[in-house]
């Protein structure tokens, strides 16, 4: 596994802890449809929760979260879709999007709710 992929595994990791720690109940991870991948689905109460999960080690390039653009976020409510219409769920839906930096050995994570819709 190459640095950035380990890195990514690393954060998705720490993402799906840190929503357990909220109280999140992680119900898939890397969900696929077609082209479409959703890293971490969870629900939080009556509240369905997609979330796009971003990791880097440095920001010089910018921040995580700001790679989730309008063509990212189409693909996600994408696969979105798909899982509501497969799962009949009938209560809320949220697209969150948590974005992480890897410092030290040490994760900063933010957690950007109703980061799209």
């Amino acid at each position: 596994m190459n640095t950035k992929a380990k890195i990514g595994f690393e954060g998705e990791k720490a993402a799906a802890d840190y929503l357990v720690s909220k109280g999140f109940k992680i119900l898939c991870r890397n969900f696929r449809h077609r082209r479409s991948e959703i890293d971490i689905i969870c629900t939080n109460e009556q509240l369905l929760v997609f979330v796009e999960v971003k990791t880097k080690s440095y920001t010089a390039f910018g921040e995580p979260e700001v790679a989730v653009d309008d063509k990212k976020a189409a693909k996600i409510m994408e696969g979105a879709e798909h899982y509501i219409q497969e799962t009949d769920w009938k209560g809320d839906v949220r697209f969150d999007v948590i974005a992480l930096v890897k410092s030290k050995g040490e994760f900063t994570i933010e957690h950007f709710e109703d980061a799209f819709y």
